[in-house]
This record gives C-alpha cells, structure tokens and sequence, in this order.
C-alpha cells in the first residue's frame, strides 16, 4: 500500500527501514524514505504503520545482537 503519494512510499518501505537498516527513531524514517516530509497528509497513517513495523521487528527481551 502506498503511505505517502508525494514520495511514492510504500508500508513495505517503511518496514524494510525498520527491519533492514534498524531505523527506531521516525524523524530518521523521514529523512531516509522522505515519507511525510511534503505535504503532511500522510503523517498519521506513516508513523501508525512505522509505530507497527517497530513493534513487529523489535528484538525480544534478553537477546543479545549480533551487530558487527
């Protein structure tokens, strides 16, 4: 589904930021897809699907990363 029609984002975009580069911070999201970064209308809808996409690609408690 397209989030943002004025840059083209898609909920599957914003997933990917979170799942693939470990984005946790919207402003960040913003600045990496530009999803509500023109016109604003998309705003609510954006964060709702990155406050998800958060929740679904968190870490559970007491795991240890394997960042390198």
């Amino acid at each position: 589904m397209i989030v943002c029609l004025c840059n083209r984002v898609s909920d599957r975009d914003i997933h990917h930021a979170v799942k693939t580069h470990g984005v946790r911070d919207f402003e960040v999201l913003k600045d990496m897809t530009r999803a509500a970064s023109c016109c604003g209308c998309c705003h609510d809808c954006a964060r709702e699907v990155f406050d998800d996409a958060c929740q679904r690609h968190a870490e559970p408690v007491g795991t240890i990363s394997q960042h390198n």
